[in-house]
């Protein structure tokens, strides 16, 4: 039996995968800042010591996108520091470290989906602060895998599905803007994924970097329609705008769609299209307790 440590637990995607663990064959231990602080690099050798710990999934992020670029020291701790401390630990205890980054590692000037092998060029600080998270875990030496994924939700915490949810019931009209392309993610899809392969020992002889996100494309325009339209919504008018008529601090990519198919390949993995992945999110909010 694996002993599987989760960090993150109470974010969208550890949520998930604690809802998972519950029926695993498998050992898991999930924790939250106020339980395991993973910038500690003592209170991590002491944690993956005492409980054996041979898988590590770190879920645990500053994502944050606009605060980050007022927070660049905060957002740093989180997203690189702590990758470095976790996969320094990993190492030195022989295991394996799960690790989830994103789409925001690349610029979005590609007219075609980014593979594993991509050239990465970040353009927000959370962009930067990831991929050095990426960086510094390479550069440890221990065995990983590295998932990116984009645009990621669930009935957990705060996203875009939600905010949508909301606004489109209290207002009449809503612009969204369309000219930023990617895919739309439930993080239970991705969650399942990672349990699989963990479940399965698959990460073993696997190591390296690899994409997930849920099947096809939209705009975060079409996003939002959608939601709209799947829980009649339909007073509220959504109307397209672009990026430059709502300038942020943080600059997004205008296309961030994943290739998937080194994952699929290597692991057997079949995704959904996010239309169908929306859909179940939705039925989960709306007839579940659980939140």
């Amino acid at each position: 039996m694996l002993n599987v440590l989760v960090t993150g637990a109470s974010g969208q995607l550890g949520s998930e995968m604690r809802r998972l663990g519950s029926a695993a064959s498998n050992d898991y231990l999930f924790t939250d800042a106020a339980e395991l602080d993973i910038t500690d690099a003592g209170a991590i050798r002491r944690t993956m010591a005492e409980r054996r710990i041979d898988v590590v999934v770190n879920c645990a992020a500053y994502t944050d996108v606009e605060r980050a670029e007022r927070e660049e020291a905060a957002a740093d701790r989180l997203n690189r520091e702590a990758a470095g401390v976790l996969a320094a630990a990993v190492r030195e205890a022989d295991a394996t470290l799960i690790h989830i980054s994103t789409d925001y590692v690349f610029d979005g000037a590609s007219p075609e989906p980014y593979t594993e092998e991509s050239h990465a060029a970040p353009q927000s600080v959370y962009g930067r602060t990831k991929l050095a998270g990426e960086e510094a875990i390479r550069a440890s030496g221990c065995k990983h895998l590295i998932l990116r994924t984009s645009w990621l939700y669930s009935e957990y915490g705060h996203n875009f599905l939600k905010t949508m949810l909301r606004l489109t019931a209290e207002r009449e009209r809503l612009n969204v803007v369309f000219d930023q392309t990617g895919t739309p993610t439930y993080a239970g899809d991705l969650a399942l994924a990672i349990f699989s392969i963990v479940e399965k020992g698959l990460y073993a002889g696997n190591e390296g970097t690899y994409h997930f996100s849920d099947e096809g494309a939209c705009s975060w325009y079409d996003f939002a329609v959608e939601i709209a339209a799947a829980v009649g919504h339909d007073k509220c008018r959504i109307e397209p705008c672009r990026t430059a008529d709502y300038p942020t601090a943080a600059r997004r990519p205008a296309y961030s769609v994943l290739d998937k198919s080194k994952l699929k390949r290597t692991f057997g993995i079949e995704i959904p299209h996010w239309r169908e992945s929306m859909r179940y999110c939705l039925h989960r909010i709306y007839n579940c307790n659980e939140r």
